[in-house]
């Protein structure tokens, strides 16, 4: 085993650690496609209240976490403040 360059990236080739599934996109998730958790509902309800929008019924696992990253981004929730 080798020791990785400081500073390499997830994606770069020298890096054997598989990429962290923090960083998958939704679309490729095995479950992307079953009903949104109850966790992610709540916090969709939290955000789409602080953005004055209504949360869509029925969204996939998937679905529900573009809705959150676009609502985070929107709201300024779930960014690291620096």
């Amino acid at each position: 085993m080798t020791d990785q360059p400081s500073g390499s990236q997830p994606n770069d080739p020298t890096n054997d650690t598989p990429p962290s599934n923090l960083e998958k996109d939704p679309d490729q998730w095995v479950t992307g496609e079953e009903p949104m958790t109850g966790a992610q509902q709540s916090y969709l309800t939290l955000l789409a209240q602080e953005a004055g929008e209504e949360v869509p019924e029925g969204l996939t696992k998937a679905d529900a976490s573009k809705k959150i990253d676009e609502l985070q981004e929107r709201t300024g929730r779930g960014k690291d403040k620096q």
